[in-house]
């Protein structure tokens, strides 16, 4: 659904090292990674059609809880939660496994299709939130540490536990560790133009998309 022809991006790099300075210069500019592969494109192939696709970030200066976000976090404060550097263990491995039944398409085959041989620190220093209760993870989100933003590359919950909406949940936590950080910027990821799966991440106040020129712009419903 393309409102016009922009130009096409669809570029790569392969890097084992990255600054948190300059993990914030590429994120400013649209680029994402999983594992040591850089990458940004600005159209994508969403359920066989082509889509703009919407580099998202959170001025987090300017982030205000919705009424419905207050009231995900409250229905969750039962829970336990722990940051740390990212640790694959084979509870995580069971969680992804779990987790991927949601999807009909584009299913992942395990982590290592986003996370490096050593993830807390290739390419850049990462961080994991697990969300437990009693002793069992339901949730675990993983996200970069830059020098004045972070960045989220996965979250998985487990479905069963969908009424919780952790995957929100998690972001949420995110937020508040990048605030408490002293970071200015929260990157959720890519969206696409139009409704998609995605659309979850649009959900936030102070929001900003990249324009693919070098300006970051207000986030309209309307792109």
């Amino acid at each position: 659904m393309l409102k016009d022809s922009p130009f096409l991006i669809n570029e790569e790099f392969y890097a084992a090292r990255i600054s948190p300075p300059q993990l914030d210069a590429l994120l400013a500019d649209g680029w994402r990674h999983f594992g040591e592969q850089f990458f940004r494109y600005n159209i994508g192939l969403h359920e066989s059609e082509l889509r703009r696709v919407l580099p998202l970030r959170i001025r987090l200066a300017e982030f205000i809880l919705s009424k419905s976000q207050r009231r995900i976090l409250k229905r969750n404060q039962d829970l336990q939660i722990i940051f740390q550097p990212i640790e694959i263990t084979p509870e995580k491995e069971d969680l992804f496994a779990r987790h991927k039944r949601r999807f009909n398409h584009s299913i992942p085959d395990s982590l290592n299709d986003f996370l490096s041989f050593a993830p807390a620190e290739v390419p850049c220093k990462a961080l994991e939130v697990g969300v437990y209760q009693r002793g069992k993870l339901l949730a675990a989100s993983f996200f970069d540490v830059g020098a004045t933003a972070v960045s989220a590359i996965y979250a998985m919950f487990d479905p069963p536990e969908t009424v919780r909406s952790l995957g929100i949940f998690t972001m949420l936590l995110t937020i508040d560790y990048a605030l408490k950080s002293g970071k200015t910027f929260y990157y959720p990821g890519y969206a696409y133009e139009g409704n998609s799966f995605y659309d979850y991440k649009k959900r936030f106040s102070a929001l900003e998309t990249y324009d693919w020129n070098g300006t970051w712009i207000n986030f309209s419903s309307d792109l």
